[in-house]
């Protein structure tokens, strides 16, 4: 039992509080298979807290959650309360009217949030935050620590350094990059972790305001530069996929690897001695700003028609609670939005240091409402770049007009 689960639970006994005869029972469904026993213990601290609450969970593979959500939303049959996903994906069930409106009076802690991570659960058209955002996550590039200290190589900062380093890490004869593109989103992971820097925060606001789209030079630049990166990637990267990147990283066979703050934990359940640093995606020129690619990852939603409203806003404070968030943090090694939250993890406090100079997961967070999605199109079209077979000037030309389908700004350029 951690610490957390301990404090509330003594806290309970020495209040003398007693179950009631009759508690009331809710569901709380997720995906988040993988985490069963955290969330378990999560449940047991709120239900040492509100003895007259049952919390009974639910965790479903995330293949088949968003569909088995749905249709037991539709059919009357869904949870009292759920993970939701974030934006694009969030609004597909929000629309549907199947969630229970949330705000400062409902859950007050709201009012701490970051603007961002209310925007991922707000439903663009009522203006409305249906869910409490529970993590953010970084896109950025992951070096082996003791690799580089074993060959006396600094954390690159500008391509010119990341080449150097590649090169170094190749002459020792390891793998410089881990990272394959047989799985198409590692396409979109790969372009943003690497090239945000070169993109930059100008270029992100100039696409959200029309005045300019993916033609832009900055992001033709930043494509190119992936594409002559990728020579330092393992020999038939192209079939390789997202698991065997993995294998390659945590095994210590390749010294970087382009990916999410999520596979710090990861990695390290494949390899518990690996020693992980953060960097931001590399720059220019020495001086520009270092920037990482950052989105919210879901939340939790109260169902609208549930008839444990009281209970189920009860949970959902809960949730939104400094207390939740830090024990979130130190359990299930996530960045947690809530204001106030430390990490002692200090893998988590480096990625935190990094979200301070950030932009958004650009795709993610603002082109996955429409189809074609701007994840479809980074992912199919750098998948086809790294292949040889489109040019960056080519990638950027077809995403913007398929984006152009849909996003006004884009059409009138």
């Amino acid at each position: 039992m951690t610490p957390f689960a301990k404090t509330f639970l003594v806290a309970t006994a020495v209040a003398g509080i007693a179950a009631p005869a009759f508690a009331e029972d809710i569901s709380f469904w997720g995906w988040r298979v993988e985490d069963v026993p955290q969330y378990e213990e999560f449940i047991d601290t709120f239900e040492a807290e509100n003895p007259d609450i049952n919390v009974n969970l639910r965790m479903i593979e995330a293949v088949n959650y968003g569909t088995i959500l749905s249709t037991a939303l539709a059919g009357e049959a869904g949870p009292d309360a759920m993970m939701v996903r974030a934006y694009g994906s969030f609004e597909s069930v929000a629309s549907g009217g199947y969630l229970m409106p949330l705000s400062e009076e409902n859950v007050p802690a709201l009012k701490d949030f970051p603007a961002d991570a209310l925007k991922a659960e707000t439903l663009r058209a009522d203006n409305t935050v249906y869910a409490i955002p529970f993590a953010s996550q970084t896109m950025m590039v992951l070096y082996n620590k003791d690799v580089f200290s074993e060959l006396g190589l600094e954390p690159p900062k500008t391509w010119d350094d990341m080449k150097a380093a590649a090169e170094a890490l190749q002459e020792a004869g390891l793998y410089a990059f881990a990272n394959g593109t047989a799985d198409a989103w590692q396409n979109e992971v790969i372009t943003f972790g690497l090239g945000s820097s070169t993109m930059g925060k100008a270029f992100y606001e100039d696409v959200m305001s029309g005045d300019a789209d993916f033609t832009d030079p900055r992001f033709v630049d930043a494509l190119a530069r992936i594409k002559d990166m990728s020579q330092y990637f393992p020999d038939g990267f192209i079939g390789l996929d997202y698991a065997s990147s993995q294998q390659l990283f945590a095994t210590g066979m390749a010294g970087m690897f382009v990916g999410g703050s999520y596979e710090i934990a990861a990695m390290k359940g494949m390899n518990p001695d690996i020693n992980i640093g953060a960097i931001p995606a590399p720059v220019v020129n020495e001086g520009d700003e270092g920037l990482v690619a950052v989105f919210y990852d879901g939340g939790y939603a109260g169902n609208a028609a549930t008839e444990h409203k009281d209970a189920v806003l009860k949970f959902l404070n809960f949730l939104a609670s400094k207390e939740f968030g830090q024990a979130f943090a130190n359990e299930l090694s996530n960045i947690s939005p809530i204001p106030g939250v430390t990490f002692d993890n200090p893998d988590l406090e480096a990625v935190a240091e990094l979200n301070k100079t950030s932009m958004p997961y650009m795709m993610l967070v603002n082109f996955r409402f429409d189809q074609p999605s701007g994840s479809t199109l980074v992912q199919e079209n750098v998948q086809k770049m790294m292949a040889g077979e489109a040019t960056p000037a080519e990638v950027g030309a077809t995403v913007t007009e398929g984006l152009s389908k849909y996003y006004e700004p884009f059409q009138n350029n």
